[in-house]
């Protein structure tokens, strides 16, 4: 089995290569060409062994000809433009890589002639939902208010669109909030828990946030990449959202963090509305029945053995910088 993945320096990119070597799969991952380095979370799979192969490119150009080369069993489409603050910001680069970058794997699959051999999954986002109260399911109207989540929804139809029209075998996944030890610095629960080591070994003394009440579905992200193969070896192509099935605000997360850690977070928070969005999603929470019963797929790792992991390893990295 040869499987592809965009996006495979990420953190989801990172432990779906992991899974996927379990399982025997040739792995492949898309990369862009920068002129820093962008690989730490794979180099354990790139050095001392190459367990992985990676191609230089993007969602923008040379699709076609990646996929045309490898004619790859999965695709799995994880790259996007991440940040949901930034993407008021940039709007028409976060239509052109989260919408139409899905687009054209699609078509490459279609046009090159793959549809009998190749499966595509496609990574959509709870941000879909935005202003629909929880709990959100397949059946939950979407009502995104981002550029992101409306990127995100555009991709999703287009993949309904191509597995209905042409036959392809595309899938959704609808993926709510999941973090790791291998979650990005600019990411609000990476960087609570980063500033909130940091402050305990007296390196930081102050953490900048905006929002607080915005409440949250947080699950990790590797039982999400498990989910992710499920749906991708599926006998037919459908969607599913993946969720714990509770939320917590980013207030609940922040005291858990410090929590741990000893510290009263009132002394060392403060608020900046440069942290706040144009228009807040004020609470997601998914609805896993569909999955559990379907693809039996249960989450494992509950939301404090989440923060544990993510505080052990931050606390490692800032001990070792000391």
């Amino acid at each position: 089995m040869k499987s592809l993945i965009t996006g495979i320096t990420g953190q989801d990119g990172s432990y779906l290569a992991e899974l996927l070597l379990q399982k025997g799969h040739e792995v492949y991952g898309v990369v862009r060409r920068s002129s820093t380095v962008a690989t730490p979370r794979i180099d354990h799979m790139l050095f001392p062994e190459e367990k992985i192969k990676l191609i230089y490119g993007d969602l923008g150009n040379g699709l076609d000809s990646i996929i045309y080369d490898i004619k790859p069993d999965y695709i799995i489409n994880l790259a996007s433009m991440s940040h949901v603050r930034v993407s008021f910001d940039v709007p028409i680069y976060t239509m052109d890589t989260n919408a139409t970058g899905p687009t054209r794997i699609l078509e490459a699959i279609r046009r090159i002639g793959l549809k009998d051999k190749t499966r595509f999954y496609q990574a959509s986002s709870s941000e879909m939902f935005g202003m629909s109260p929880p709990p959100q399911s397949e059946t939950t109207p979407f009502s995104p208010c981002s550029p992101y989540g409306v990127a995100k929804l555009a991709a999703y139809w287009i993949t309904k669109t191509y597995r209905d029209g042409y036959g392809l075998f595309a899938s959704n996944g609808i993926l709510f909030n999941h973090e790791s030890a291998r979650r990005g610095e600019t990411f609000v629960t990476k960087k609570i828990v980063r500033s909130a080591v940091r402050i305990k070994l007296g390196k930081q003394d102050k953490l900048i946030l905006g929002n607080l009440t915005a409440k949250r579905d947080w699950g990790h992200s590797k039982d999400y990449m498990k989910a992710v193969i499920k749906i991708l070896e599926h006998d037919e192509p459908d969607d599913f959202v993946v969720a714990t099935g509770a939320h917590y605000s980013i207030q609940d997360f922040l005291e858990k963090v410090f929590a741990k850690l000893d510290l009263d977070w009132k002394e060392h928070v403060g608020f900046d509305s440069r942290y706040t969005r144009p228009k807040e999603v004020p609470a997601l929470m998914g609805n896993p029945e569909k999955i559990k019963r379907v693809l039996n797929w249960e989450p494992e790792i509950g939301i404090d053995q989440l923060v544990d992991g993510m505080i052990e390893n931050d606390l490692e990295e800032e001990k070792r910088d000391l």
